[in-house]
């Protein structure tokens, strides 16, 4: 098995390896196809516990290309390129490797049986330039693709690695898991990663409260805005999994005490997964009565698990404007669907704003006890109806946890 590690300290020490993927494709230039090779090799280097550093797009242009691949190998240890594999003259990603490390790429026999074989299979005829995918230059050997006819390359010379793989993400995502990835696994280091979730709170104000961690360098702390509200991501490297997680625990402590109770979630939690699972645990069921969310807020519930055990069903009406309208709505579903919680969304642009901005009013009603109560948030109207329906997530939530003093009728916030 080939095993890449990072360059060596002047002690000896082993050092993370750094990384660069080189994206090659004419279409991708042209906006023709998004580049989603990118985030998936981004992510499986980080898990791998490999720096990626750098990550370019270049044109089928065999000049441009060599250029780039220059300056990748002069700085990064191991290069990851996607596409430019394929028969025709435009396909040069291997000539470019090799004009950069002064070979000759040479039809491999055996290479050229299998394409013969697999053209034969599916009665399909291989023509002339299909050779051109059997070829290979002296340090390379080849990675095998069970999705196609381009077999990728792996390169290495004067401690730099280079591995080519193919553009189509079903061909490049199998080289990748069965052929590549097993091969990098040994790098010396891993990274552990936790990601708290939080939402009715800015960007800024968790940068704000987070100031005393983010020095670190390792764990590193980031804050990301996201369509369910701001996610700050802990991020440990060391030799295992183990002890990168002791070095992420008291930083995710602090992290968790200085944030509050904006934290709804971690990792993989949805909103929506999370406020059913407390609904569950309470013995609780829920109707909901839509205006401004038109049904999504519907669809996001019936989407979980067990949403039979908490959810009874929904009513979904135009132009609720008002608390009290949002309010007898909820109090209707409630009724309507044998619910012991109402929970109910409306709003209105606010006359004037520039540029618009909607009123959103969420109501929890609890006819059992005759007790509700809303609350005042604010949406751009573009976003109203994922905002709205997290928005009215987040209250409930509150709810089930501290009770109706949460319900934040005179703070409104405006996600934008």
């Amino acid at each position: 098995m080939t095993r890449c590690f990072g360059g060596d300290t002047p002690r000896g020490e082993r050092t993370v390896m750094r990384a660069e993927i080189v994206c090659v494709g004419t279409e991708l230039l042209l906006g023709d196809i998004a580049d989603s090779n990118t985030q998936y090799l981004a992510r499986r280097l980080s898990a791998l516990g490999i720096d990626l550093l750098y990550s370019t797009t270049v044109g089928d242009n065999m000049p441009r290309l060599v250029e780039t691949l220059r300056r990748a190998i002069s700085r990064s240890e191991l290069v990851l390129t996607t596409g430019g594999l394929g028969p025709t003259d435009d396909d040069v990603t291997r000539e470019a490797i090799a004009d950069v490390l002064g070979e000759t790429p040479v039809v491999d026999e055996q290479l050229a049986n299998d394409l013969r074989n697999f053209f034969a299979l599916r009665r399909m005829e291989m023509t002339a330039n299909n050779l051109k995918q059997a070829s290979l230059i002296p340090s390379a050997r080849a990675v095998r693709n069970v999705r196609g006819t381009a077999p990728g390359w792996w390169v290495q010379k004067n401690g730099r690695t280079i591995i080519a793989m193919p553009g189509p993400p079903g061909e490049l995502h199998t080289m990748w898991e069965n052929e590549v990835e097993p091969a990098l696994q040994h790098t010396g280091f891993v990274i552990a990663s936790r990601t708290l979730k939080l939402f009715a709170i800015s960007e800024s104000r968790v940068d704000e409260l987070l100031h005393p961690l983010t020095p670190s360098a390792n764990p590193s702390v980031a804050v990301y805005a996201k369509q369910d509200g701001i996610h700050v991501r802990i991020t440990a490297k060391s030799v295992d999994h183990d002890s990168a997680m002791r070095l992420m625990a008291p930083v995710e402590a602090d992290a968790r005490r200085l944030l509050g109770d904006a934290l709804w979630g971690v990792d993989n939690d949805t909103q929506e997964q999370v406020t059913g699972a407390m609904l569950v645990e309470r013995g609780l069921t829920l109707a909901l009565a839509e205006s401004i969310t038109c049904g999504y807020l519907t669809a996001m519930l019936n989407g979980t698990t067990d949403v039979e055990r908490f959810f009874r069903g929904s009513l979904i009406v135009p132009s609720l404007q008002t608390p009290a309208e949002v309010t007898a709505l909820a109090r209707r579903a409630a009724g309507q669907f044998d619910a012991d919680i109402g929970l109910g969304t409306g709003g209105q642009l606010i006359a004037g704003s520039d540029p618009p901005v909607m009123d959103v009013h969420i109501a929890i009603v609890l006819p059992a006890a005759s007790s509700e109560a809303t609350a005042l948030h604010r949406s751009r109207p573009f976003r109203v109806e994922t905002l709205g329906s997290y928005y009215a997530l987040h209250e409930l939530r509150r709810f089930l946890t501290l009770g109706w003093s949460t319900m934040q009728a005179d703070t409104p916030l405006c996600h934008t």
